[in-house]
């Protein structure tokens, strides 16, 4: 599983670096339908990987809540921070209109799986 954990933090700072997204718009939904997590575990998981630069209050408000698995947050940030790396060494090869189509059909991706389900 911890390789999964990195893989998916990976992941999500590849697109966060390619395309300026939040980790949450990848890890949230990864979490709740990859690895059945609620989505309050979810957020809360996903706010404790990016205590290092934001979201302190909010994710220790989901910790004494009992919605965040510290150990997966740990691994999602590892791979996370190197995810973003490669991301943002690559983007700027992509021209502007396609950027601006892939992160658009990326969230609409994302929100139709959300709003229609499994």
């Amino acid at each position: 599983m911890v390789f999964l954990y990195l893989f998916m933090g990976l992941v999500a700072g590849i697109f966060s670096g390619f395309l300026g997204l939040g980790g949450g718009v990848v890890i949230v939904p990864a979490l709740v339908y990859i690895l059945g997590f609620t989505q309050h575990q979810a957020q809360g998981t996903t706010l404790a990987m990016m205590i290092p630069p934001i979201g302190l209050l909010a994710a220790l408000k989901y910790y004494s809540q009992g919605n965040v698995n510290v150990k997966v947050a740990l691994f999602l940030c590892l791979g996370f921070f190197v995810g973003g790396f490669f991301g943002a060494k690559f983007v700027d090869k992509i021209p502007d209109e396609v950027l601006k189509k892939c992160f658009g059909f990326f969230l609409l991706f994302v929100s139709l799986k959300m709003i229609i389900g499994k």
